[in-house]
């Protein structure tokens, strides 16, 4: 699973849950990733550290060395009495720098929804939605669960719209939707990209482009492949590429 990747998951029961999870946290401690278990009902602390433990043995001694949190959604979520989703959003982003430092990958978490009331809802959508359009910056992987006792239809719509991927259980077996809005943008983001009359390109600010559009060959004469090998620096008058730079930042 790469860095970035936001998926949801939809359960009925704590089975539902330790089905995907252990696996799921297993593979990010094997993977030296610092690893964050927020739990609600139907799967507390003691319940999901003793399921983690059938299949990782030496749970304890990751435990010790911090790689792994599992707190209660109330040690997270609502800290302050209440769901904040600035202070929750920053809370992940400090993890994730603090895991860097403390020289692991990156950041696996998930969290259990089951805790939100309808005066909620709102607010964690566009929690989510933020949480969808910056995880990509970051050394993340996020799983955020959610009960299909507690979702209805528009629910269901408005967390699928918020996650690149969807596990649903279907006749026994799990299964990984990729979301059909996202799909679709990406589809016209494509034909934006590949159509454009304007030189449209996708940098790095070190100066390689990792993709170029069309018109960028039409324009300057070079294959796409020879662009990709050069990079913007070279197509720029030395004395501009300081200030373009710093634009580009």
């Amino acid at each position: 699973v790469p860095w970035g990747t936001h998926l949801c998951q939809f359960y009925h029961t704590k089975r539902d849950l330790i089905d995907i999870l252990v696996p799921y946290f297993k593979a990010g401690l094997e993977n030296n990733e610092f690893c964050m278990w927020i739990t609600a009902e139907p799967l507390g602390v003691e319940e999901a550290k003793a399921s983690l433990k059938k299949k990782v043995r030496n749970l304890d001694d990751y435990i010790k060395k911090g790689q792994i949190e599992i707190l209660e959604y109330s040690q997270w979520y609502i800290k302050s009495g209440k769901f904040d989703s600035d202070s929750v959003l920053q809370g992940w982003v400090e993890k994730e720098e603090q895991a860097l430092k403390k020289g692991f990958n990156g950041l696996r978490l998930t969290g259990n929804t089951f805790w939100l009331e309808k005066k909620d809802w709102k607010d964690f959508t566009e929690y989510e939605a933020a949480v969808d359009s910056v995880i990509g910056n970051y050394r993340m992987i996020a799983i955020c669960s959610y009960s299909l006792e507690k979702c209805g239809a528009s629910n269901v719509i408005d967390v699928v719209s918020n996650h690149k991927y969807s596990l649903i259980r279907k006749e026994g077996k799990w299964e990984l939707v990729e979301s059909a809005a996202r799909i679709q943008a990406e589809e016209e983001f494509k034909d934006i990209f590949n159509l454009s009359p304007d030189m449209v390109a996708v940098y790095t600010t070190e100066g390689k482009f990792l993709k170029v559009n069309p018109t960028w060959e039409k324009v300057l004469g070079y294959t796409q492949k020879e662009l990709l090998d050069l990079g913007w620096t070279k197509l720029v008058h030395p004395d501009d590429v300081e200030k373009t730079n710093k634009e580009v930042e």
